[in-house]
Parts: C-alpha cells; structure tokens; sequence
C-alpha cells in the first residue's frame, strides 16, 4: 500500500481493458472566467475525464475547475463500478483525497507553533514520551517536529506485511503502527529527506497530546469548519467507508482477480492519508493554504520549501507556465487524487481516479492526470 504526495508521478503504464463511458451532469464546456489579471480559458472537463477513462487504466473519473472560489466546468466518465456498474460518479461526490491529508496535519501542527504550544525544534521524546521510553522510534531524543512535518526523520514506513491495510476488520491504535516501524531498518539518517507514513502519525499523536482532542475534530475546528468544507471529514474507525455516491477501486490478488478495495483500514490512514473529501472542498483548502489564510509565509514554507534529498517541484508545468500550477497528489491500492493550484491560489483543478490496476501500474495514472490538465488549460501544449 503506498500514500504518496508528489509532484507527478512518471512510471509506464501497463494497458488495461477499456471500460464503459458514462456522464452525469452537463459539463461545462470551454467556459471563461477571470482570475488574476485577466480572462482564464476553461477547456472541456467532461472530455478530458472521458479521455482519462479510456485510457483502460481508470474505472471512474471525476474533476472539477474552481475560479477564484467558483466553479468554472466539470466533468465524469466511466462508472461507480468496475465493468460499468453502479451509475456514474457525481462530480460532486466525496473520495479519498490520500496524502493531500498530510498537508492539512502538517497545518494543525504549525497553527499550534504558531500559537505558542508547540515548537519547530521540541524533541519527538520530548513531546511524546513514550516514543523513548518504550523504545517506538530509534533517535527519538534527535527527532524534532521539524522533521516530522518536512520528511526528514529517517523513520521507517510502518507499512508492511504486519500492517493490513486492505483489511477493514482489524483496529490499530496510532502507537501500533509506530511500533510496526520500528521493526523495520532506517532508510535515511536525520535530516534527510524520505518519505514515510509514520511521521504523520506521529504528528497526529502529538497534535492530541497538545490540544486533548482527536485529530479528527481538530482538523474540523481548524481546517473543515473555517473554510466551509462541509463535506469532509477523518475517518477513524476500521470499517469507516466514504460517506454517500462515490467510485470503488480495484487491484489483483495472487491470481490476477480483481478485488474491491474500497474499504480501506482508516486506522492504517489517519493523518497520514485518511481525509475523505470533495472537489470543491479540497480546492477550498488548497486556495487558502496557497493564500497564506491558514498559516503565515514563514510558517507555510516549513511545508513547502524543498529539504536536503527532496527533487525541487517541477517549474512551469504543462502549460510552459501561463497558467502555471502546483500539483498536491494521493493515492492508494484502488485511486490516484490530485489537485492542481495556481501560484497565486486563484486557480484550482481537483481531479479523482479511482483505477483496477496493481501497484505499479497505478503509478502511472498521475501523469494521465497531468495530460488531463493540459487538455483542459493548454490543448496547444497536448
């Protein structure tokens, strides 16, 4: 099980049985709205997300453009259900926004820096005592939430052949999966960059530490609530699916056949990748994020300046620049999520797969995500 967040995601693609195309509501197509200084050209969603589906990749697809806050153009192809069952997917429907999630702890952590109870360079032994006294997390009286938040602990993944994620019926406390890393032989030293699941549990147990409450209710109160994200939310029971219409992912077993992986563990996701969420209120969040309303400039570039061992993002993007976006992408056995930012926040593209592929093949979808962007903002450049 893999919960990335990355720029693009570029791995070849391995073809699949092309799936049936349906839609829901009328797209918008080749809308014009004003963001910045001038007009913005809006190219067709609908057609973007029909070619993304026939790509045989992709069971489902829904995206949605935002314009300064307003929904500019939609669209949905393919279907809720493998083989074309279950209707189509309102391209209002929730889904799984995976390590988008991790942007929005990380600004939990940092609103509680920002108001004195918490500090960048507090200890991980000394924030959460037990990572030391019983021996959880190697160096923890090295570990800073510094390095927590920006990758850089040299914590192993705690995903593993003991952590079933794709098994909704077994609960694991937060302390579980810090233990199961543990297990595992450290990747990097401290300081430099590697990407690992635990740190963002680990920021989810200390983020309860500090304030008393689940994680779950301070990203409400913080993040969800403020910003009118009425439609999204943490699970955090084992068995806790996507609340209403929404598409279901698929991946092989041993034998080829394809399972149904919608019910994910979220007790293997959390703050990790767990938030459950829509197009438009993943772009509320992402506009003001970028917009510094959440956190100030000094405090944001925590999270998004590049660290020892991170590849700086991609400049310019698919449209050479005008308009230029910034991508924040998830994703896990059965879906691929990503939303796409202007610089200046003003633009938003949020865009969700859900796929019937294996691991390594579901790699490639993000750059078939990409090509959607550059049909709907620069069809010159595709």
């Amino acid at each position: 099980m893999v919960l990335r967040q990355s720029a693009v995601v570029r791995v070849v693609s391995v073809a699949c049985a092309a799936l049936a195309l349906s839609v829901s509501a009328p797209a918008i197509a080749g809308a014009t709205a004003t963001a910045g200084s001038g007009p913005v050209k809006v190219g067709d969603v609908q057609k973007a997300m029909a070619a993304l589906v026939k790509t045989g990749h992709v069971v489902g697809a829904i995206g949605e453009v935002y314009v300064n806050g307003k929904r500019a153009a939609t669209g949905s192809a393919g279907s809720r259900l493998l083989d074309g069952k279950g209707g189509a997917i309102p391209s209002t429907a929730r889904y799984r926004i995976g390590s988008q999630t991790k942007n929005m702890t990380a600004t939990v952590a940092l609103q509680l820096v920002r108001s004195g109870k918490l500090k960048l360079d507090d200890k991980l032994s000394e924030v959460l005592p037990e990572t030391a006294e019983k021996d959880l997390v190697e160096q923890a009286g090295e570990i800073t939430v510094r390095n927590l938040i920006q990758l850089t602990s040299g914590i192993p993944d705690f995903l593993g052949p003991d952590i079933h994620a794709l098994d909704p019926t077994v609960t694991y406390r937060p302390a579980d999966l810090v233990a199961a890393s543990r297990k595992r032989q450290r990747p990097s030293p401290i300081g430099t960059f590697n990407y690992s699941n635990t740190n963002y549990i680990l920021l989810g147990m200390i983020i309860e530490r500090v304030t008393g409450h689940s994680l779950a209710a301070e990203l409400d109160r913080r993040i969800f609530a403020p910003l009118g994200m009425r439609d999204t939310y943490l699970p955090v029971k084992a068995a806790e699916g996507i609340k209403g219409p929404h598409g279901h992912g698929y991946m092989p077993d041993e034998t080829g056949k394809l399972l149904d992986v919608d019910q994910l563990n979220a007790t293997t996701l959390l703050g990790a990748g767990g938030v459950v969420s829509t197009a438009r209120d993943v772009s509320a969040f992402q506009r003001a994020f970028v917009q510094s309303k959440l956190l100030p400039d000094s405090l944001r570039a925590v999270i998004t300046d590049p660290v020892p061992g991170q590849q700086p993002p991609p400049q310019g993007g698919p449209c050479a620049g005008n308009p230029s976006f910034a991508p924040r992408g998830g994703s896990a056995p059965g879906f691929t999520a990503v939303t796409y930012t202007s610089p200046d926040g003003r633009l938003q593209f949020a865009v969700s797969a859900t796929v019937a592929m294996n691991d390594a093949e579901r790699a490639a979808v993000g750059r078939l995500i990409d090509q959607a962007l550059t049909s709907v903002f620069c069809p010159a450049a595709g």
